[in-house]
């Protein structure tokens, strides 16, 4: 019977937010509107950076890059979750819709976490060394970044989903989350997950620990070269130019350090889904608002894209 169990799990299904469906349709209703609007707004910046000739810069390419990235992030997870909060029934998953999922969420979160470390290092060059920034962080360098950031996303999530997949299920099939995140699949292995524990963290420390760390170095430099500018005016303008960047940085280092670099054992279910509704869905929201109000040059583009309705100019 434990055999059968093993090996005949091929789907599984996923707890759902609540057993009150009025309660059910409100979240379907706030969850759809927050990907929606995160799909526009990421995608507004897209458009408006490749459209728009002043914005082809180093750090509105790699804005650009991640906005993309957010987009492909949300659907990864959006669609799904609200077919699960419509659906009469158990919606269910099969094993391989699964591991396909995870890969893209692991692929794709682990890029736009090590393209923000490359993004501080822009705005490091660009403070510390102005004169220099144009020879340093040329097209070629710039299109090798992201390039960098993808293939090191691909390869840690690629080993990291074939590792947990080969994993025997057996048991309940009942995924306690709206998608397919590691901590919640790991609950459900048969088998000693030690190994795989000590793989997630590891990978967390390479996709979250090592660039943060990263961006802290480049805005310890920062901050000295802000510091020695003379004038009030000068500082505040070279801050402005990080500030939204601290912002989402703080957003998506905060949510991903909170589940993937705790100890298991201190791993609540309960906790973790809140916590990865606000990464999937608040953050790519909030993302595009940050960049876009905390940035002149951008605003500025956006109004005349959209016809100077949407967003006020600066004076």
């Amino acid at each position: 019977m434990g055999d059968e169990n093993r090996t005949g799990m091929t789907e599984f299904y996923f707890h759902p937010f609540s057993s009150l469906p009025k309660v059910q349709l409100l979240i379907f209703l706030i969850l759809l509107l927050m990907y929606v609007v995160s799909v526009c707004g990421n995608g507004t910046i897209v458009l408006t950076v490749c459209t728009n000739h002043s914005l082809h810069t180093p750090m509105y390419f790699f804005l650009a890059n991640l906005a993309a990235m957010e987009i492909c992030y949300s659907t990864i997870i959006a669609p799904l979750t609200l077919a699960n909060l419509t659906s009469l029934r158990k919606a269910t998953i099969s094993l391989a819709g699964c591991g396909t999922q995870m890969f893209f969420f692991i692929f794709l979160g682990g890029a736009g976490c090590v393209l923000l470390a490359f993004m501080a290092y822009d705005r490091y060059v660009a403070i510390c060394h102005p004169l220099r920034y144009t020879l340093i962080m040329n097209w070629t360098v710039c299109v090798s970044i992201v390039a960098a950031s993808l293939v090191l996303g691909f390869l840690v999530s690629l080993n990291m989903t074939i590792l947990i997949f080969l994993l025997p299920f057996c048991g309940t099939n009942e995924i306690y989350h709206f998608f397919c995140d590691i901590p919640a699949i790991l609950r459900l292995a048969c088998s000693n997950t030690h190994v795989h524990q000590v793989a997630l963290y590891i990978c967390s420390v390479i996709n979250v620990a090592i660039p943060f760390l990263l961006i802290c170095i480049s805005y310890a430099f920062i901050v000295v070269a802000i510091l020695r500018i003379s004038s009030g005016a000068g500082r505040h303008r070279a801050f402005s130019t990080c500030s939204s960047h601290l912002m989402v940085v703080a957003l998506m280092y905060g949510c991903s350090s909170f589940i993937y670099l705790r100890p298991s054992s201190n791993y609540s279910p309960e906790q973790g889904r809140v916590v990865s509704v606000v990464y999937t869905f608040v953050t790519p929201v909030l993302n595009p608002l940050i960049y876009s109000m905390r940035n002149k040059e951008l605003k500025d583009s956006l109004s005349r894209a959209l016809g100077r309705k949407v967003l006020p100019q600066s004076k």
